[in-house]
């Protein structure tokens, strides 16, 4: 059998990549498996396909955000001779949204393949969850390594049972120690040590166990807590050691920092059994439940060790019938209780010594291994699968990779240009602050995506364009010539309030503290002006701004009053014009219009005002009866608009109106959870890739712009900045979907972005 795997794989420090390694060693070991034939397809978390130095053994590497390496490694392993293949499968060890570039690799292969999940989410968004019942779709099986998990995708992914195999996570299958240097180095000898390993970060819960060394120390003065384990890349990247700091302070504070030792390295197999062997306890005080597997529990059980651990779900498991002791999450005082028990009664400590290896033994590498090869060999049995008849509701293998060529192409140094003639920017229109905000949202948008590097570039460009067009009295102007030239005093209440709403966006998203407080600045000193606003467009816009400030100080009082203020003042509007089965805000649908009830719900989730989402559902359900009748959208045409009891004429078709519908269905399904916004949502994108009147795409793909609008019979050529920007933003939500807010979401996130 020759075997391509797609994984994490060492030299990378990551426990799934150890995982991978592990099975190829325990694949080799059966004399059916072909070694020779038989390579792996890495996954690298940067650009740079040379960022490991691999073995042999890897012969394509993909780069994690590089959605064409996907295509390009599904083409690899089908013109390979591979029988089949194993993905191993983390979210955050894949590109794009909750790792949705994998699709692309999946519905392109034409090899079997089993996949394994090292994470089920028990509360997964939506993106998430379609993501696991397409890779379940196309795999001949689905292995995962607890009963939970099993119960998972039976009850929430409806997967199953017969498409799911239950394998337990493998140990080293190593001899016993007989001189073990690690109990007699200076830093175990003559010391009862607790013990932990692992990359560190803060849901590891390791203040627990700090917290619970007073009591511990006070009748054991010779314990000692070892923290083997760098700390996760991801923290040091975005936090360095703060954490680790924090629990070097934590200990001196309770004065137990002489009972504390960090071993910061990734240390092998063989190295790792020494510690498990020498400890006297092995801890894992995971902060919550959701922790479906846990190789370095596995490990411990494996090795014999005494386990102490919070109650997370593997940890249910596989201590069960006293192969452990569980306390409860964040207990320091009955963790303490329980260590001290078993540091004075020996016999209790054996026994749970004794249960661990003796189960341990079946989870050995060599015999687990034989399992695989049995699944392996159904599934080449099986064949390939049967196409799927039916695209999932968001089908992000027919969006095409993000670009954002063409907006750089138009941004110079001192903002984005208005217009272009076909591609090329027409420096004659100059710039206006309407098209820097909406380059700002982008902008950030696509950082929090898979922080594009290129937009992190064109961020700080827009943010300072918006600041150069802000008035000494703090309004806004809105236009500027080539030459900077200011060509208008004051802007319009629309251009005012589209800035409103990036710097709310930036605000509550920006990459660092500097951005966020630069752009408070600008919205503070605009805040006088909230009151002269007249225009419902201009309302609606800052309210969305307003809306995304409050999501991070939902204590502002004074902002608080003012997006109330503003809220009132459209939901007045459309008691006004509401007439029999017109349920609208004027007496005619002109430009942006899905942006009024957006603005409504955007303030429902700000305040909880009941009467706000009731007018926007009311006046999102009058949208639906006219703006899909063909089975795809149609949004409102600029030729004379739409007037009250009247038809839509259909055309022109301009990209703002789209972008205004995704980012409409994409909040209502955001707070409703019902699939029928989500269907809308994704018909209003493809307006843009050609599922429109016309039939004819207006995003080019060879130029990365899209075109100015949708005329009777063609497109209009032009590629300026409203209308690429209306694409982007529309692109980017749609992949946004996928962060749908749960109760524990974040918490989620954080478990499935780690390799194990």
């Amino acid at each position: 059998m020759k075997i391509a795997y797609i994984s994490t794989y060492p030299p990378r420090e990551c426990g799934l990549a150890t995982f991978n390694q592990n099975l190829v060693n325990a694949l080799s070991l059966n004399p059916s498996y072909d070694a020779s034939k038989s390579f792996i397809v890495a996954l690298n978390e940067s650009d740079q396909l040379d960022e490991h130095h691999y073995p042999n053994e890897v012969k394509f590497v993909i780069r994690q955000q590089n959605q064409n390496d996907y295509i390009e490694a599904a083409d690899f392993i089908n013109n390979s001779d591979v029988d089949t293949c194993i993905i191993e499968h983390e979210f955050g060890i894949y590109g794009g949204n909750s790792g949705v570039f994998l699709l692309s690799l999946i519905n392109r292969l034409k090899k079997p393949f089993v996949t394994i999940l090292h994470t089920v989410l028990k509360e997964p968004n939506f993106m998430q969850q379609t993501i696991i019942k397409e890779i379940a779709l196309k795999s001949s099986k689905i292995v995962v390594m607890s009963k939970k998990a099993v119960l998972f995708l039976n009850s929430i992914y409806q997967i199953p049972s017969n498409q799911i195999k239950l394998i337990e996570h493998g140990v080293p299958d190593l001899e016993p120690i007989i001189e073990n240097e690690v109990s007699q180095s200076e830093l175990f000898k003559n010391r009862k040590v607790l013990f932990t390993f692992g990359l560190i970060s803060r849901n590891k819960g390791l203040e627990t166990v700090i917290k619970a060394l007073p009591s511990i120390v006070a009748q054991h003065p010779d314990v000692l807590y070892v923290i083997l384990g760098n700390t996760h890349p991801g923290v040091v990247k975005h936090n360095g050691e703060e954490y680790r700091d924090s629990l070097k302070t934590l200990a001196k504070d309770l004065g137990v920092e002489n009972n504390i030792a960090f071993v910061n390295k990734f240390v092998s197999e063989e190295e790792l059994h020494q510690y498990l062997t020498a400890c006297y306890l092995y801890i894992t005080p995971y902060l919550n439940e959701a922790q479906i597997t846990s190789g370095t529990l596995s490990y411990a059980v494996g090795a014999g060790a005494a386990v102490v651990s919070t109650p997370y779900w593997h940890a249910q498991e596989l201590l069960a019938d006293n192969r452990g002791k569980l306390f409860d999450f964040k207990n320091d005082e009955q963790l303490a209780t329980i260590v001290n028990t078993l540091l004075s009664n020996k016999d209790k400590h054996a026994e749970l010594k004794q249960n661990a290896y003796r189960y341990g033994l079946k989870l050995r590498w060599p015999a687990i291994g034989n399992v695989y090869l049995d699944v392996l060999g159904e599934a080449l049995a099986k064949g390939e699968k049967p196409k799927r008849a039916v695209p999932p509701i968001i089908d992000v293998d027919s969006m095409p990779a993000l670009n954002l060529n063409h907006i750089a192409l138009l941004t110079d140094d001192t903002g984005i240009i208005q217009h272009a003639r076909f591609g090329i920017p027409n420096l004659k229109e100059g710039y206006c602050i309407d098209d820097n905000a909406r380059a700002l949202i982008m902008a950030l948008m696509a950082y929090e995506q898979d922080k594009n590097p290129k937009a992190v570039k064109l961020m700080p460009i827009y943010l300072s364009f918006i600041q150069y067009m802000q008035t000494d009295n703090g309004n806004f102007r809105n236009f500027l010539s080539f030459n900077r030239n200011y060509l208008d005093e004051v802007g319009s209440e629309d251009s005012f309030g589209r800035t409103i709403w990036s710097l709310g966006y930036l605000i509550a998203s920006a990459p660092n503290n500097s951005y966020r407080e630069f752009g408070r600045e600008i919205l503070s000193h605009s805040i006088p002006h909230f009151k002269d606003l007249k225009y419902l467009r201009g309302m609606a816009n800052t309210i969305i701004g307003l809306a995304y400030y409050l999501s991070v100080h939902p204590g502002d009082e004074l902002l608080v009053k003012e997006i109330n203020q503003l809220a009132k003042s459209l939901t007045d509007s459309y008691k006004q014009n509401k007439d029999g089965d017109w349920h609208w805000f004027e007496d005619i649908l002109t430009y942006d219009n899905a942006i009024l009830p957006l603005a409504l719900l955007h303030h429902y989730e700000a305040t909880g005002n009941q009467e706000s989402y009731k007018i926007a559902m009311e006046s999102v359900q009058f949208l639906n009866t006219f703006s899909f009748e063909n089975g795809y959208l149609n949004p409102v045409g600029n030729a004379g608009w739409m007037k009250k009891h009247g038809k839509n004429p259909i055309y022109d078709q301009q990209a703002i109106e789209t972008m205004a519908m995704v980012l409409l269905y994409s909040k209502v399904f955001e707070i409703t959870k019902n699939d029928q916004y989500l269907n809308q949502m994704q018909m209003s994108y493809e307006w843009f890739l050609g599922k429109n009147s016309l039939h004819i795409p207006l995003y080019d793909f060879e130029t990365h712009g899209c075109a100015d609008g949708l005329q009777f019979n063609s497109v209009n050529r032009n590629q300026g900045a409203e209308s690429t920007l209306a694409y982007f933003i529309s692109h980017l939500a749609v992949l946004k979907v996928a962060e749908i807010e749960y109760e524990t979401l974040s918490s989620l996130l954080e478990e499935a972005e780690k390799c194990t």
